[in-house]
C-alpha cells in the first residue's frame, strides 16, 4: 500500500521571513536594531513564556547596536527578530518540545524558535576554523563565522533518515530505544554518512538497527529537527514481517510489529506523556514520525 503525508511536518510549516538580504547589509540591520524584537534562549533551548506565548524584549535591554553575540532571525512586519544565548533568564521558561502542552505555538513561532535552535547551537561550537585553527567571529548577522584568515564558515547542517516500515499492508515496524520510557515507539532512524545516498542510508541503518532487509524504499518530506542541528528526511519502506527481527548496533531495546487498529488506538491517546500504561505510545506532534505515523495509520 502506497501513502503520502497528509500533513506537512509541524517544524516544516513556518512562516518566518528569513529576510535573506538583509544579512549582509550591517547599515540596515543598525538601523533596524532600535525597534527590534529580542529572543533569549538559555542552554537548553528554554525561552520565557507568559501563558505559553513566547516573551520577546526589546534588544535595547541587551545593546544600544547589534550586538556581536546576537543572530539575525528575520523580520515580521518590518520588525527586525533577533536571538541570543542567556543563560541566566528566569521566570516560566518552556521550549520547543513542549509544543502542543505547555507551549503555544504558531507556524511563526515554530519557525522562530526552531531556527533559533539551530543558529545557537551551531555557534556554540564553532569559535574557531575548521581549516586553520584561528578564531572565528560571528559575520552577517549571525549566519556565518570568518576567522582571521578571512575563510568564511556557514551553519552546519546534520542529515538524517527516518523511516516508516510497514509490511505493505496493515502492520508497521515501530521500535523502542533504551533510553524511552516503558511503551515508548516511534520509528527507525540514522545519520546519513559520507559518501551515501539518502536510499543506501535507509538500507543500511535499518539493517543495522533491527536486521530486516526493506523494498519499495520512498521520501515522503522532510523536516528541520535543531536538537542540536538534524535535517530529518522522512521515509516509507516495506519489509517482510517473517523476517526476525535482530538487534546489532545497540541503540534499539525492542521492535514489534503493530496492526493499523493498534496503531490508530495510540494516536487517539494523544502524545506519549499522556498516558503512560499503554502496550504502545507515539511521539508527540512536533516530530516528522507523529505525522509519518498518522498518515499511515489513515490509509485503509
Amino acid at each position: 500500500m502506497s501513502f503520502q503525508l497528509n500533513a506537512v511536518p509541524v517544524l516544516s510549516r513556518t512562516t518566518l521571513d528569513r529576510a535573506e538580504h538583509l544579512r549582509a547589509d550591517e547599515q540596515a540591520l543598525k538601523e533596524g536594531w532600535a525597534q527590534a524584537k529580542l529572543l533569549r534562549m538559555n542552554k537548553r533551548g528554554q525561552v520565557r513564556v507568559d501563558g505559553g506565548t513566547v516573551i520577546l524584549e526589546s534588544t535595547a535591554t541587551l545593546a544600544a547596536e547589534p550586538a556581536p553575540n546576537a543572530v539575525f532571525l528575520g523580520v515580521q512586519d518590518e520588525i527586525h527578530l533577533w536571538a541570543v544565548r542567556d543563560n541566566d533568564i528566569d521566570g516560566t521558561l518552556a521550549d520547543l518540545r513542549a509544543y502542543g502542552t505547555t507551549l503555544e505555538l504558531d507556524d511563526f513561532g515554530t519557525g522562530l524558535l526552531s531556527t533559533a535552535i539551530a543558529l545557537l547551537n551551531w555557534h556554540d561550537k564553532a569559535g574557531f576554523n575548521a581549516v586553520d585553527g584561528t578564531p572565528t567571529t560571528v559575520t552577517a548577522g549571525g549566519w556565518s563565522r570568518t576567522s582571521e584568515s578571512g575563510h568564511e564558515e556557514f551553519p552546519r547542517i546534520d542529515p538524517a533518515i527516518i523511516c516508516l516500515i510497514h509490511d505493505g499492508g496493515d502492520r508497521v515496524l515501530l521500535a523502542r530505544q533504551h533510553t524511552w520510557p516503558e511503551g515508548l515507539f516511534s520509528l527507525l532512524a540514522g545519520f546519513v554518512e559520507a559518501g551515501e545516498s539518502l536510499e543506501r542510508c535507509v538500507e543500511r541503518e535499518l539493517r543495522e538497527e533491527v536486521g530486516v532487509d526493506v523494498t519499495d524504499i520512498r521520501y515522503l518530506g522532510s523536516q528541520p529537527w535543531p536538537f542540536p542541528r538534524s535535517l530529518m528526511l522522512g521515509f516509507a519502506a516495506i519489509a517482510d514481517p517473517e523476517q526476525p527481527v535482530t538487534f546489532h548496533d545497540g541503540e534499539i531495546a525492542e521492535a514489534h510489529w503493530f496492526t493499523r487498529a493498534e496503531v490508530r488506538e495510540a494516536l487517539a491517546a494523544g502524545a506519549w506523556g499522556a498516558k503512560t500504561d499503554a502496550r504502545l505510545l507515539l511521539p508527540g506532534s512536533i516530530s516528522i514520525a507523529r505525522t509519518i505515523v498518522e498518515s499511515w495509520a489513515a490509509e485503509g
